[in-house]
């Protein structure tokens, strides 16, 4: 298509599609690399921390010293990361990815059907939602979808770490609050365990993410380019074939029970046993058991089944590792941003802040004003949580609104910066051969018309839910 053709093809886009396009371009030329976030993020609250009147001496010792605090919660992470790889990667999930790949007809509805695969399996994990969105659109490309903007389909695929993903089972703050072992002392002594039935299993967290699905879907399918505007996976250089699930046969006579389902079957009854047996013995409830160490377990255990033999499953878990190294690395950055702030006066300042310049009626707006953005500066639900917690839930309770939607609104919140930062799109990336300059121009489209959205909704459902005291 000449130049002419296509300056005349985006003048009779539709206004969403245009904006996406014009994002889109920006984006390739501008974006930078994930880790220039985090180390942007550790001078900002060094240069904070002085202007409060802290030393940096003493800013730059609690920073060094808690480099290697979130190691637990980092590993935690990473097994999530496993976890959903190994189970979206089995012969039966991929066999089921190939076949949902085949609906799909036009490029736009396959954008639109991708962002709604992203966003529900997101609500079981965001880990399994990056690998089956990744692998779903690569078999569209495989199937040669006619019109897919590839960068838009990256997008769509990351759509359910940006919209809803926190809102769902693997919601790394609700699973902390819900684990006693994961959450810091100082911490536990503001809020005490928080459990995922005053968190993830409240109406109002059910009817934000419904609306927020549909939503997303909605801009996906309006900003995904026609056809003469689209940049394929062949403009890229890309194709794709289809992923080999079969083993080498066995060689040697040592490698039987490598070979074998003798020793997955019996393992994964043990576990099994012991998970049965946690969710049946918990007092609180069975939801209530469902913590990240129960989380993580639990998929791990479905992902040895499912592949059968050890060595498929091995073969599984090398192939997700290096998804995990920008976790592994970047995670303890983030901690010396958590010690800077919990190890000087900045927490008190803050909680004084968030109390004295807000109501009950305005704090729900702040904390999700707030959570959106330093959420740009540490893109992680989890460690991001730490750091905020302890002065964001202390204020809550001096405003006396409810602790468990307070975590929800820091969660519909958080996953706003996610579609602007490239951190969590790292696994996705790999998988799709991509830049994050490539679909961040999408993703950014849809934070725009999400925020005002979600503010809203963090508003309103707070006015809603009463004031429950700290379980401790």
């Amino acid at each position: 298509m000449s130049e002419e053709d296509k300056t005349k093809a985006t003048e009779k886009a539709g206004g969403l599609e245009r904006f996406g396009l014009a994002l889109a371009a920006w984006s390739e030329k501008w974006f930078p690399d994930a880790l220039v976030f985090a180390l942007l993020g550790i001078v900002i609250v060094f240069l904070f921390g002085l202007i409060l009147g802290e030393s940096p001496t003493k800013l730059a010792i609690q920073g060094g010293k808690n480099f290697w605090i979130l190691i637990p919660f980092t590993m935690q992470m990473v097994m999530i990361i496993i976890g959903g790889y190994v189970v979206a990667s089995t012969p039966a999930i991929y066999g089921l990815i190939k076949r949902l790949a085949g609906i799909p007809k036009t490029g736009r509805g396959a954008i639109a059907y991708v962002a709604g695969f992203s966003m529900v399996t997101s609500l079981i994990s965001w880990g399994f939602s990056l690998i089956f969105s990744g692998l779903l659109v690569r078999e569209l490309v495989r199937r040669g979808v006619k019109g897919l903007d590839y960068r838009a389909a990256g997008a769509a695929a990351y759509l359910g770490l940006g919209a809803v993903w926190a809102l769902g089972l693997s919601s790394s703050a609700a699973l902390m609050m819900a684990t006693k072992g994961a959450i810091p002392p100082k911490l536990y002594e503001i809020s005490g365990l928080i459990p995922l039935t005053q968190t993830l299993f409240i109406w109002p967290n059910f009817w934000t993410a419904v609306i927020l699905i549909l939503v997303s879907i909605a801009i996906a399918y309006w900003s995904a380019p026609h056809p003469e505007n689209a940049k394929t996976a062949d403009t890229f250089g890309l194709s794709f074939e289809e992923i080999d699930m079969r083993i080498e046969a066995r060689q040697k006579p040592g490698e039987w029970l490598e070979y074998s389902p003798v020793l997955t079957i019996l393992v994964a009854a043990l576990l099994g046993w012991y998970l049965f047996d946690v969710f049946r013995t918990s007092p609180q409830g069975a939801l209530a058991a469902l913590d990240l160490n129960t989380y993580n377990l639990l998929f791990i255990t479905i992902g040895m089944l499912l592949h059968w033999r050890p060595k498929r499953f091995l073969r599984a878990v090398a192939q997700s590792v290096p998804a995990t190294g920008g976790v592994l690395i970047q995670f303890p950055f983030y901690a010396v941003i958590f010690g800077m702030i919990v190890g000087t006066g900045i927490t008190k300042w803050l909680a004084d802040l968030f109390v004295s310049i807000t109501t009950q009626g305005t704090y729900p707006l702040l904390v999700a004003l707030y959570s959106a953005i330093l959420g740009v500066f540490i893109p992680s639900g989890g460690s991001k949580w730490v750091i905020e917690a302890p002065y964001v839930l202390q204020a809550a309770i001096d405003h006396k609104v409810n602790l468990g939607w307070v975590v929800q609104i820091y969660n519909a919140a958080e996953a706003l910066p996610n579609l602007l930062n490239p951190f969590w799109m790292l696994p996705l990336l790999g998988m799709l051969h991509m830049k994050a300059r490539d679909l961040v121009g999408y993703a950014v489209l849809q934070m725009i018309i999400h925020i005002p959205i979600v503010f809203f909704l963090c508003w309103y459902f707070a006015q809603q839910i009463p004031f429950v005291a700290p379980m401790k």
